[in-house]
């Protein structure tokens, strides 16, 4: 394991793309165009039979280019790949990403072990092949061949992501770009010819730029021993979140012609995870929903939760999400509870949940909500918006995230609803509010969000534990 040399693919300051091509259609005019377009170092395109693309210069090969190389892109088919390493050598490149496939995961180990002793001998940084490599909202290095029209790219943010599987690593981008959840970094490693998830894991631990990271795998490249090494100390630090690919039999057949990975027993990785306060999600949709509590709320203090909402049926069935997760109800002291009753019209149910009927406005939420913020009874709170009722109006969007950004207790909400709702919610998501659609959705997260705090305040186990872990009633979704 080294992250030696891993700073030159999220922020170089000149790239070259060998395979740059003049067809939009073709992957090395996708990749030119990102860099063009995004990247505010030298860009070199390399093509020996075109004089400019895109208005820049085309070199024949990486050796003509002028000055210093810090990353190489090769979008050439593979036996003509060890020829570019070749070159890539001789220009003394610090690092190149590979996207082109045909190597190991057809049967092509030859072609694979010739590009690795090259890299080796030359002391060059490989992310691939069979990839998409690298995307960095913060620099603009994007080497994803998919068109952003296609493929979305987030806005800035604190989650980044390895993916063994470009393609599916690549539509996580795009629904969160879709829900506008920022992201830092993205990478996609693919045969992991020299710098496998370990690498990243441990490059990721220490980026000021990461605050979450989420991880696609089908295996563990090499030594698990040392992977587990480096998860525990990058989960001391900041969250891992893990989903794992090939948990059924055909699932890890499918894993061997992926990207020639052995999945190994799901039992085997879901203890590793354990052991290393790695959280492990069950789909994309479950990652994400982790990764925005996990980076936007504070850490609870218990599991306590308290659910306000305008609908009395959604209100029940939050309940019952709550408690097949393994959630306390709130009961908030009696004082508490007065003074609410005095703010409230008779006809308001104020316990837990607290129904704030379907007249209510934004100011009866402010009300419960400064409440609940206030009650030493409350750990975590669940807003239920109905958006549909005439009484709300837009302004329950800043009362939600007023508080939501003081960070006095984790806060996320819960509405369903068609465009109107959609809207609102969005807005929410732009101040960093987690909202789900369901609460069962929220539950799930929220039982996350828990985990982590027992993580996190227990780790010495001399000491009493003062955090209230969740147990679920019924096995996680998924």
């Amino acid at each position: 394991m080294t992250t030696k040399g891993l700073e030159y693919f999220f922020g170089p300051k000149s790239v070259a793309v060998v395979g740059a091509s003049k067809n939009p259609k073709k992957i090395g005019h996708v990749i030119l165009k990102n860099f063009v377009h995004g990247f505010g170092g030298k860009v070199y395109p390399i093509n020996p039979g075109a004089e400019d693309i895109l208005g820049l210069t085309c070199h024949k090969s990486v050796v003509e280019v002028p000055g210093r190389l810090d990353l190489v892109i090769i979008a050439v088919p593979a036996p003509v790949v060890a020829s570019v390493m070749k070159d890539c050598a001789r220009k003394k490149v610090k690092a190149v990403v590979i996207v082109t496939g045909g190597f190991s995961e057809v049967g092509r180990e030859d072609l694979e072990k010739e590009i690795k002793a090259i890299a080796k001998k030359a002391g060059i940084r490989v992310i691939g092949p069979n990839c998409i490599g690298v995307f960095d909202s913060y620099s603009g290095v994007d080497s994803l061949f998919l068109p952003s029209y296609r493929l979305g790219r987030p806005p800035k943010g604190g989650i980044s992501l390895i993916s063994q599987s470009g393609a599916l690593g690549g539509a996580m981008l795009d629904w969160a770009n879709l829900h506008g959840f920022g992201f830092s970094k993205f990478v996609s490693y693919g045969n992991a010819v020299d710098v496998d998830e370990t690498d990243l894991l441990s490059f990721l631990g220490r980026d000021k730029k990461t605050g979450l990271i989420t991880m696609y795998i089908e295996g563990i490249e090499r030594d698990g021993q040392t992977f587990m090494k480096a998860a525990k100390r990058v989960t001391d630090k900041k969250p891992v979140i893990a989903i794992k690919g090939g948990t059924t039999e055909a699932g890890g057949k499918a894993v061997i012609s992926h990207t020639a990975s052995l999945a190994g027993s799901p039992k085997i990785y879901e203890g590793i995870f354990k052991q290393c306060g790695i959280i492990q999600a069950s789909d994309l949709e479950e990652a994400l929903d982790y990764s925005r509590v996990l980076l936007n709320l504070p850490l609870p203090k218990g599991n306590r939760v308290l659910t306000i909402t305008n609908g009395g049926g959604l209100g029940i069935l939050s309940t019952d999400a709550l408690e097949k997760f393994g959630f306390e109800q709130a009961v908030m002291e009696d004082k508490t509870l007065d003074a609410l009753k005095k703010e409230m019209p008779d006809y308001a149910v104020i316990g837990n949940p607290i129904d704030l009927t379907g007249d209510a406005d934004t100011e009866r939420y402010a009300k419960a909500m400064d409440a609940a913020l206030a009650d030493p009874n409350v750990d975590i709170i669940m807003v239920n918006i109905l958006f549909q009722v005439p009484t709300l109006t837009s302004d329950i969007v800043e009362a939600v995230s007023e508080r939501f950004m003081r960070k006095e207790k984790p806060i996320v909400v819960v509405c369903l609803g068609g465009g109107y709702t959609q809207t609102h919610k969005k807005a929410l998501e732009r101040y960093g509010v987690p909202t789900f659609d369901y609460p069962e959705r929220a539950a799930s997260a929220l039982r996350c969000l828990v985990e982590r705090a027992e993580d996190v305040f227990c780790k010495d186990s001399l000491k009493t534990c003062s955090i209230r872990r969740p147990e679920a009633k019924t096995a996680r979704r998924g």
